[in-house]
C-alpha cells in the first residue's frame, strides 16, 4: 500500500493554488492586486479604439452603354449585367434574363461596341444618380440614346 505523506509542502502547494485561483477571480471581477499585495476593488478601465472612417467610392451599378435585346435594355458594368427596370432604375440581371440575353448576344457579335450611350438613365437601384465613368465626351460610343 502506498502511503501519502501530507506534509507541510503539499499543504503549501494547495494553498498557493487556492490563492492563484482567488486572484484570478478577483482580476476578472474588476479587482486589481497592487505590487505590495493589497487588493484594490474598482471598475475596470475601458479603452475604446478610434472609429476608422473609410471614404470609399460608391460601387458603380449603372452602365455607360446599353443595348436593346428585343425585350429590355441591358448593360454591363465590370463584368456584371444590369437591365433597365421599372422607374428607369438599373437592376442586376437574374438567371432568366442572363440566359435570354446570352442567347441574343450570341447572334449579335460585337454588341458591346455598338451600345447606346447612356446619358438619360443614370439611377441605380439605391435611387442614386451616378455620373458617367469616362465623363461626357471622353470616349465611348457616339450613338445617342433612342427611345423605345
Amino acid at each position: 500500500m502506498i502511503k501519502i505523506d501530507r506534509t507541510k509542502g503539499t499543504k503549501c502547494k494547495r494553498m498557493g493554488m487556492l490563492a492563484l485561483a482567488a486572484g484570478g477571480i478577483a482580476l476578472l471581477a474588476g479587482c486589481a492586486v497592487e505590487p505590495n499585495g493589497q487588493v484594490v476593488v474598482g471598475l475596470p478601465v475601458v479603452t475604446y479604439a478610434p472609429v476608422v472612417v473609410v471614404d470609399a467610392p460608391e460601387p458603380v451599378l449603372v452602365p455607360d452603354t446599353y443595348v436593346w435585346d428585343g425585350y429590355e435594355n441591358v448593360g454591363m458594368v465590370g463584368g456584371a449585367y444590369f437591365y433597365l427596370g421599372p422607374g428607369n432604375v438599373w437592376l442586376a440581371c437574374d438567371g432568366y434574363r442572363m440566359d435570354r440575353f446570352h442567347g441574343w448576344a450570341g447572334g449579335h457579335p460585337g454588341w458591346e461596341g455598338r451600345g447606346v450611350r447612356n446619358d438619360r438613365y443614370r439611377t441605380d437601384h439605391y435611387g442614386h444618380v451616378q455620373q458617367r465613368r469616362n465623363g461626357p465626351g471622353r470616349g465611348g460610343p457616339q450613338k445617342r440614346e433612342e427611345h423605345h
